[in-house]
């Protein structure tokens, strides 16, 4: 093998190596950068807890099952990850898609669920993909962001008020009403501790923002409802104790017919997609904040390894979490060390604490939540979009109302072909067939520009000849355009150039379209020219079969040639 051949293979599994390896094997790590991602990983592990457990909570599952994610996928994504600092586990994006998810086909289906997301998580990253996901519109993301956050809040009334409910239901119109229907039976001692939680967290985030809010709040309302007995529901009335350990690698009862993996689907691929977005987003919010440079592909193989390693430990998706790696740099983290640290203090306090933390009041978890859709809702981006352009505020609110009425899945597809159209109607407005009246520069450059269309013609363009031009890549979406030249025009020409020299790319679509067009010519007995042809657009009419039809003798790559060939063709008999 040659030296060469080495090195773009090389050069080909760089964007593959794990930013641990790079700071742990290819730089000197020293015991001061450890000093500084001992102190970051303990303080995000701490901070991780009852966000863990309030996102599992909120899923539908029991709350060690964020624990376990946050655990094995928070590890893994630190040790495999493309980004020096993220932070990985169970987040509020994925609250939504799994609560229905599990509701619909039970704990197992979610696992199903995660383990087709996590192939396609490792397909996206080995077709190095990564970079892809940045053209995902940013009104589209910030409508099922918001909407997603308005979804936990309204999951969150119910332990808020301390509501007497056996069930509540998983639409969001019925569970409201639900809700207003419940309202008599509020209990004062849990509405007090979730007011008193939440106040607290405020408070610290006015006056000590130093200070984790989360642990903090949990710690001192846990703290309260102990020392005065207040009779309120807690994790361990409700789902029992926390296991002490994690447990063993193994599956669940998963879907035993291929209809039933094929139903998952459509939820697999929206969960693949959120933690991408927000994997990604995480990690050059990192970026910044670091001023480093991520691997986003490795990211993406990373994202898939960790939720692999979730499920069959007993967890639920996981992705990267913008608050908890922003947390994790400001305290110090400057290597994957503090990530993996961050795993382990949690699995440690788990171990020595389990008991303590099963006392955890389920309404301070719920003001954590609160707290935590009020910073997901983004509200005054939301409202700053709203003054967007017709069509962006459409994606919007159409991605924003599907969430929250429909399904986040639903929301996620709609959204992105809506968002496609409007893209395609922005490049079709930009790229458009026009008429061109043109002096012919004195270098033979081309046609000039001129004020007056009319008279330059008759200057130029010899009588029975029309010259228009396609001014921009030649795509399905100006297609139509061109269609509608010839019946537009009072009598068809004898002769009509169409000049393609601003036709950077062409596809299926422009090529049927061209070939129509010469169908239509010939039926009028018009004959098609087409200059400033480009050698890239000549292999695809090769392939095509447009040259063969048109003819080599018909197709130029500068205008004056054209023009020579349109006044022979017009003076012969």
């Amino acid at each position: 093998m040659s030296t060469s051949v080495r090195r773009k293979d090389k050069k080909k599994w760089h964007d593959f190596v794990p930013k641990s390896v790079v700071c742990l094997l290819r730089e000197p790590y020293s015991f001061f950068l450890f000093r500084k991602d001992l102190q970051a990983g303990v303080t995000v592990g701490i901070v991780a807890l009852p966000l863990a457990m309030a996102f599992a909570i909120a899923s539908g599952v029991p709350p060690e099952r964020g624990i376990f994610t946050a655990v094995i996928a928070g590890f893994l994504i630190s040790l495999l990850g493309g980004s020096r600092v993220q932070i990985g586990g169970p987040t509020g994006a994925f609250v939504v898609i799994v609560y229905g998810i599990v509701m619909r086909e039970g704990y197992g289906g979610l696992i199903a669920a995660t383990l087709i997301a996590a192939v396609f998580l490792l397909i996206m990253g080995f077709s190095r993909m990564g970079t892809l996901i940045k053209y995902i519109p940013y009104p589209l993301v910030t409508g099922f962001t918001t909407g997603i956050a308005v979804i936990i809040f309204s999951s969150q009334v119910k332990d808020f008020l301390g509501l007497k409910m056996d069930k509540v239901p998983a639409d969001f119109i019925p569970k409201w009403e639900a809700f207003f229907r419940a309202l008599p039976t509020w209990d004062s001692a849990a509405f007090s501790v979730a007011a008193g939680t939440l106040a607290l967290i405020l408070l610290i985030r006015r006056f000590i923002p130093q200070v984790p809010w989360g642990i903090a709040s949990i710690v001192l309302a846990t703290l309260v409802c102990w020392g005065f007995h207040l009779p309120v529901e807690t994790i361990a009335s409700r789902f029992g104790e926390i296991p002490r350990t994690l447990p063993w690698p193994s599956l669940p009862d998963l879907p035993n017919t291929f209809n039933a993996w094929s139903r998952l689907v459509p939820d697999a691929i929206t969960i693949a997609l959120l933690a991408g977005i927000e994997s990604l987003l995480s990690a050059v919010v990192a970026d910044g904040m670091i001023g480093g440079r991520h691997k986003s592909n490795c990211e993406l193989v990373a994202q898939g390894m960790a939720n692999l390693g979730s499920s069959v430990f007993g967890g639920i998706p996981a992705t990267g979490a913008i608050a908890r790696t922003a947390t994790n740099v400001k305290t110090g983290g400057r290597t994957p060390v503090a990530g993996m640290i961050h795993a382990v203090t949690l699995f440690l306090i788990v171990l020595a604490f389990a008991p303590i933390v099963s006392m955890i009041p389920m309404a301070a978890l719920s003001a954590v939540l609160v707290m935590v859709a009020w910073n997901m809702s983004e509200a005054e981006r939301f409202r700053h979009l709203l003054k967007a352009p017709l069509g962006d505020v459409a994606v919007l609110m159409t991605s924003f109302l599907l969430t929250v009425l429909v399904d986040l899945t639903v929301a996620v597809e709609v959204g992105m072909i809506l968002a496609a159209f409007l893209f395609m109607k922005r490049v079709s407005d930009l790229n458009n067939v026009i008429p061109l009246a043109k002096l012919a520069d004195e270098n033979g450059g081309g046609l000039a520009e001129e004020k007056d269309p009319d008279a330059i013609m008759k200057k130029t363009v010899p009588e029975g000849v029309e010259v228009y031009e396609i001014n921009g890549p030649f795509f399905f979406g100006i297609a139509d355009s061109l269609q509608n030249v010839l019946p537009n025009m009072e009598r068809p020409p004898k002769v009509f150039i169409l000049r393609m020299r601003k036709v950077p790319a062409i596809d299926a679509t422009g090529l049927h379209a061209l070939d129509e067009f010469y169908e239509k010519c010939k039926r009028t007995g018009t004959i098609l020219i087409l200059s400033g042809v480009k050698d890239t657009l000549q292999e695809s009419f090769k392939k095509f079969g447009v040259q063969k039809k048109v003819g080599s003798e018909n197709i130029f790559p500068h205008i004056d040639a054209a023009l020579v060939r349109a006044r022979n063709l017009v003076k012969a008999p």
